[in-house]
């Protein structure tokens, strides 16, 4: 059927003008014709013959025009196909399932092989798939053809037709989505940015964990040799990496490489973790180090901050480690080894002193543990609140809920025992009772998330913490004194030590020095763990301030519901790849199953050829993971890939939006990663 040529639009009008003037032209006539009808004869004459040639343009000469402006389309579209098909740019034109049906001669010689399955985008690029071709959106891909990166940029072609034309032509129901396809080789760019990237500084610092230590368990004569032999290792270590190290204390380096080498440390591990260990000249002691790398900064300055933050990360969670600092990520590695208790108390004195000048400038204490707070939160807590008693400040002791674990020791400090009814807050008073003249001391945890009253953490500026928890990379970013000690059994330790130096002839009452002996005994568990030479001192010193151990013992008896769940929990150990167990505790009926997990997988570790426990109790929609060990395996990294944390030996985690069953499968998962890994032996 053949179809008229129509004529529409501007061009449209501009034919018919001259037959629209012919009216104007006539009017004009009988004007004239009125004024003079010799000069109305006239001008009709030339009215005729203007009306003719108009009526002979529009009706006979228009299909010479449309003739003359379809030749000039041709011509065009001739010359714009031609600069398609010869432009510089790969470009093609595909439907919706990914069918190529023009390219350009640019996109053949790029997509050497079109034959057969070929002719289809996706089967050329499989990262382009049909459901993004047909979403009818702009998009840019990163794709890979052969030894070569591409970017593509997908852009949907609209093919307008006016309704009239869809009708006429019934193409409603065969029209087909159209998507042009534009190719970018960006194989040069990616890898000059790899080597721009490569030829970045990394600063990294070394740090020795125990060198003090190290050198006095060996005979004096050699002590020069042992530090030569450990300077000889870093040093070689560095070197073969093409980088510069500099010893800048008797303890500390400095080194920097090229950012391209840190894949290298990764993939062996950061082995000089290990190797330093091996230097023995007959000390006693294996030396161990930090290492804190910081990477990918705006400024090489920005970089060695990174590195200072990364060391003090290692530092915090026990040594033994490298922490890589990469912008806003950070990454661990090693934290195998036992951190060794340190003799010396100086720290701890300079601690005390640094807590009591800041006491001495605000007017109240509020004194902060973490959620669900145990007996170690509890004691430190009214450590610190003795503190504040010592100096006549007014205190408070955030503390939101009571679990059956500490029930019976809050009990002596409430209803009529002697101390204020405002000793014990909730954290709606605290937000009201805080102000300019505030400090808040936070006891027995570093995560802000996992906090008594995280509010507190925003309203208050003089924040102050003391933990005995391995660091995290969440922590409590604006604290003025932060007093961490991973090497410490407990926080109630701690604050037995700030005690003894925070002030002279501070006397504590019997319950007080009750509670901090409960919650060294509780963390410990009976001193079997974590228990060093400093924690039996601070043990002994809250004995001498009235801390009575039969008092303690009977004060945390449980009752026979607790006991047989606990029992229950041990009785069902799933014992997983012949070294860790897994139990689930009860929650039905016992008020507080978290605590009664915590002490099942504790006794869980008295099983012959157990290295690890973990006891899983799902309570108030949370499953809460408990995990111990005992020497081998540091289960504080293995509940960091779970997003919780804690202590080398002891540490859990909280697991939301899954059942029991997909929980313990999870942490089987992490288990056999880290086998693979060689991270537990």
């Amino acid at each position: 059927m053949k179809r008229e040529l129509k004529v529409r639009g501007q061009l449209r009008v501009y034919l018919q003008w001259p037959i629209l003037l012919s009216v104007l032209v006539v009017l004009m006539n009988l004007v004239a014709g009125a004024i003079s009808p010799i000069a109305g004869l006239v001008m009709c004459a030339f009215t005729v013959i203007y009306v003719a040639i108009a009526l002979w343009l529009y009706l006979y000469r228009k299909r010479r025009l449309l003739t003359g402006l379809v030749e000039f389309s041709s011509d065009y579209s001739w010359v714009q196909t031609r600069l398609l098909s010869e432009m510089n740019l790969p470009y093609a034109l595909v439907d919706e399932k990914g069918r190529i049906l023009w390219k350009n001669e640019k996109f053949q010689e790029t997509v050497s092989d079109l034959k057969g399955q070929k002719k289809n985008l996706t089967s050329i690029f499989p990262d382009i798939t049909r459901e993004i071709l047909s979403s009818g959106q702009k998009g840019c891909i990163h794709v890979t053809y052969e030894d070569r990166n591409f970017r593509v940029d997908l852009s949907p072609v609209s093919m307008e037709v006016d309704a009239e034309e869809e009708k006429e032509l019934g193409i409603e129901e065969i029209r087909e989505k159209m998507v042009a396809v534009y190719l970018f080789d960006e194989t040069q760019i990616l890898r000059y940015e790899k080597e721009i990237t490569e030829q970045k500084m990394v600063s990294g610092l070394i740090y020795l964990d125990n060198y003090e230590e190290a050198l006095e368990s060996v005979e004096e004569v050699r002590r020069s040799l042992l530090t030569a032999l450990i300077d000889r290792k870093i040093s070689k270590y560095i070197t073969a990496l093409n980088g510069v190290v500099k010893k800048i204390e008797k303890d500390k380096y400095f080194f920097a490489i090229k950012q391209k080498y840190v894949e290298t440390l990764r993939e062996n591990r950061f082995s000089i973790l290990e190797e330093v260990k091996t230097v023995n000249i007959g000390n006693e002691m294996s030396v161990t180090l930090s290492i804190g790398l910081g990477m990918n900064g705006e400024t090489y300055a920005q970089n060695y901050e990174f590195s200072r933050t990364a060391i003090d990360m290692a530092l915090g969670r026990g040594g033994d480690q490298a922490v890589v600092k990469d912008g806003s990520r950070i990454q661990y590695y090693g934290g195998k080894s036992q951190q060794a208790e340190k003799t010396t108390r100086v720290k701890a004195r300079v601690k005390a002193h640094a807590l009591r000048e800041l006491m001495e400038t605000k007017d109240r204490l509020l004194i902060m543990g973490h959620k669900m707070g145990d007996i170690d939160s509890l004691g430190a807590a009214i450590g610190i609140y003795r503190i504040a008693l010592a100096m006549n400040k007014k205190a408070n002791i955030v503390f939101n809920e009571v679990t059956s674990s500490v029930r019976p020791m809050m009990e002596r400090f409430t209803g009529g025992s002697g101390y204020p009814e405002d000793m014990f807050v909730k954290t709606a008073d605290a937000l009201e009772l805080a102000d300019s003249n505030t400090m808040l001391v936070v006891v027995d945890v570093n995560r802000p998330s996992i906090t008594d009253a995280p509010e507190l953490l925003q309203v208050i500026k003089t924040i102050v913490v003391l933990d005995h928890h391995r660091q995290s990379s969440e922590i409590i970013s604006n604290a003025v004194l932060s007093y961490v000690e991973p090497y410490a059994s407990s926080t109630c330790e701690m604050v037995a030590e700030v005690l003894q130096y925070i002030a002279d002839g501070i006397k504590m009452k019997s319950a007080e020095a009750d509670a901090m002996y409960a919650g060294i005994v509780i963390d410990t568990n009976n001193f079997t763990n974590q228990a060093g030479v400093r924690t039996f001192e601070a043990a002994a010193f809250l004995r001498r301030n009235g801390a009575d151990v039969t008092r303690v013992r009977k004060m945390f008896r449980e009752d026979m519901r607790d006991y047989k769940a606990r029992a229950s929990t041990i009785s069902a150990a799933e014992i997983y790849k012949d070294n860790f167990a897994l139990s689930v505790c009860p929650a039905e009926g016992i008020e507080s199953p978290t605590i009664i997990g915590a002490q099942a997988a504790n006794e869980l570790l008295d099983i012959v050829g157990m290295k690890a426990s973990f006891v899983l109790t799902q309570y108030n929609g949370i499953i809460y993971v408990s995990a111990r060990s005992i020497d081998e395996v540091n289960v504080q990294v293995m509940m960091e890939k779970l997003g919780g944390g804690g202590h080398r030996t002891i540490a859990g985690a909280q697991l939301k939006d899954m059942t029991i069953e997909e929980a313990k499968d999870k942490i089987k998962g992490v288990i056999q990663a880290m086998l693979e890994k060689g991270d537990i032996s």
